[in-house]
């Protein structure tokens, strides 16, 4: 099944009925389900709809965050270029600034984000989908940052995490011309980490958080504060900093006693 897959309903927790994000919880997996018709636009509204179910899972037992649509037909279209009408230059400066702290808390959180995009992922769909950790397409999938077309920029990364993926060449080409790539070309460039059948999107999505669900915690949060690094040197030392310090856990004990006796580990993220 597939977030594609028009009979695919979100299953929202209480309370999130109506909200244009809506938070589905699954034990240890949770889904983000991009509802906001017709393009699933980033508005002000929908920005705080995703802050909250962000914070909402932090300090729970949830390790793993799907981010998918509730659209058939789109992942997200963008930012809310209607809503850019009511925003002065203050006002503007805010809500980009508030978009940016919540991806950036993506990345450095100890929950592990997965971008699950079928259809249309432009502008701010597509720097949404590269704050998560992991990306996967649906074959409908294009991605794009065609923000020069209005005569503005990127505004929520797309200047700097499209050139860590694709490289600083390719990333200042789709940046400068706007127009947007398929699936099997975002996945060769390094934007994608897998394409799957669209009526495959959602479970394969569901099945890479679930199997880093039950990894170690610690060991999960480690690689991921240490994996993004510049400079090589600086990233040797963070790693090496955070493997000692993994090692010594209890969760390590476990999952190399675990090897070793030929079972299933128990990781308590100690």
């Amino acid at each position: 099944m597939s977030a594609a897959d028009p009979s695919i309903r979100p299953r929202p927790d209480a309370g999130w009925e109506e909200a244009p994000v809506k938070l589905e919880t699954r034990e240890r997996v949770a889904i983000a389900w991009l509802d906001h018709p017709p393009a699933n636009a980033l508005s002000p509204e929908t920005v705080a709809s995703l802050r909250q179910a962000w914070e909402r899972l932090d300090g729970s037992d949830v390790r793993a965050l799907v981010i998918a649509s509730a659209s058939p037909r789109l992942f997200c279209a963008g930012a809310d270029i209607k809503a850019f009408t009511a925003l002065d230059e203050a006002s503007s400066r805010d809500y980009i600034a508030g978009m940016h702290a919540l991806l950036r808390s993506f990345e450095q959180s100890s929950i592990v984000t997965i971008a699950a995009v079928n259809g249309l992922a432009l502008g701010g769909g597509c720097e949404l989908a590269m704050a998560c950790d992991l990306r996967l397409a649906a074959e409908s999938a294009r991605f794009g940052q065609p923000e020069i077309k209005l005569g503005i920029i990127p505004g929520f990364g797309g200047t700097q995490r499209l050139a860590r993926l694709v490289g600083p060449a390719k990333a200042l080409e789709m940046n400068l011309l706007g127009e947007p790539i398929r699936a099997q070309e975002a996945q060769a460039l390094g934007l994608v980490n897998r394409v799957v059948a669209d009526d495959q999107l959602l479970d394969a999505a569901l099945g890479t958080a679930q199997t880093i669900a039950v990894q170690a915690p610690l060991a999960v949060a480690a690689i991921k504060q240490v994996s993004a690094h510049a400079d090589l040197d600086a990233g040797i030392a963070a790693e090496q900093e955070a493997f000692a310090g993994v090692f010594a856990s209890a969760d390590a004990r476990e999952g190399i006693a675990a090897f070793l006796e030929k079972r299933a580990p128990e990781f308590q993220g100690r």
